[in-house]
């Protein structure tokens, strides 16, 4: 009778244990299922510019849809909220249709992540999609500026303003490093000197807001080489100023945080199966 009650009871100790186990793990499960299904919610941000000097005024699908209608050389879109994941993008030229795309590329988007999307090249060199992954968190009451070197005659830039240099040695499809500067008024001079040439524009850069300079057209051909400025302020629906490359993507591998009632549950869980087990070795032996 002493050991049948010892069984009983080293199984139901055995029992209760396995299922606190089970109730752990299942909860973590879903801990962590909800936080993908929360990434997979999030949204990407696009912004495109047109900096293909063979491809004229232009109409751009995505998915199969005409996003952009007339959209013309040196334009730059405001960014977007799309879906994260891959997407088909083809650019043709205005009226031409889908069926006529001088570029067709798919590209992958993550959640919470700020892009733009350079139509870039020459039916020489090769027309394509370049794309940057942006960070527009902002550097409060100072300007951040980033400078995209799309030219393709360029050859590497050099980037001033007045006297004072700001970059050196900017190739071909790169985009710089963000500065930051003070607010205010500047005139912007980027040398060739590759091509013995310089562009230059006069812009004010407001606090709070970061700032694009891209470097487009030819210096030697059409349409001509030009500086094109774009602002941006933060974008919507995402902590701080919603455009921190680094606000979603690191959670994916973070521990799901301990709960105050994980930890004696898992230890009342385990001394439940350990007890189970040492009696019913105990009733084995006798």
């Amino acid at each position: 009778m002493e050991r049948v009650l010892t069984l009983f009871t080293s199984s139901l100790l055995l029992g209760l244990g396995l299922l606190g186990l089970c109730s752990l793990a299942a909860f973590f499960g879903v801990q962590r299922l909800t936080a993908s299904a929360h990434m997979n919610a999030s949204p990407s941000f696009v912004r495109v510019i047109h900096a293909s000097p063979d491809v004229g005024t232009a109409d751009v699908f995505v998915d199969g849809s005409k996003l952009l209608s007339s959209f013309a050389f040196g334009s730059v879109t405001d960014y977007a909220a799309i879906p994260a994941g891959p997407h088909k993008v083809q650019i043709s030229l205005v009226g031409k249709g889908i069926g006529a795309s001088v570029i067709n590329e798919t590209l992958s988007v993550t959640p919470g992540l700020a892009y733009t999307v350079a139509a870039i090249g020459t039916r020489a060199i090769g027309l394509s999609l370049e794309v940057f992954i942006d960070n527009n968190l902002l550097s409060p009451n100072t300007t951040k500026l980033r400078v995209y070197q799309l030219s393709p005659d360029a050859g590497a830039v050099s980037v001033s303003t007045g006297t004072s240099p700001l970059l050196q040695g900017s190739t071909y499809q790169s985009a710089s490093q963000y500065l930051v500067v003070p607010a205010g008024g500047y005139t912007f001079t980027v040398d060739a000197s590759t091509n013995n040439a310089v562009v230059s524009t006069s812009t004010t850069l407001d606090a709070n807001m970061v700032e694009s300079l891209f470097v487009v057209g030819m210096f030697n051909g059409s349409p001509q080489s030009e500086l094109v400025v774009s602002q941006a302020a933060g974008l919507p629906n995402v902590p701080n100023t919603g455009s921190d490359p680094n606000v979603f993507a690191p959670q994916l591998d973070r521990a799901q945080p301990i709960t105050p009632w994980s930890w004696p549950l898992a230890i009342v869980s385990l001394l439940c199966v350990s007890s189970g087990l040492f009696m019913r070795r105990n009733a084995a032996k006798r």
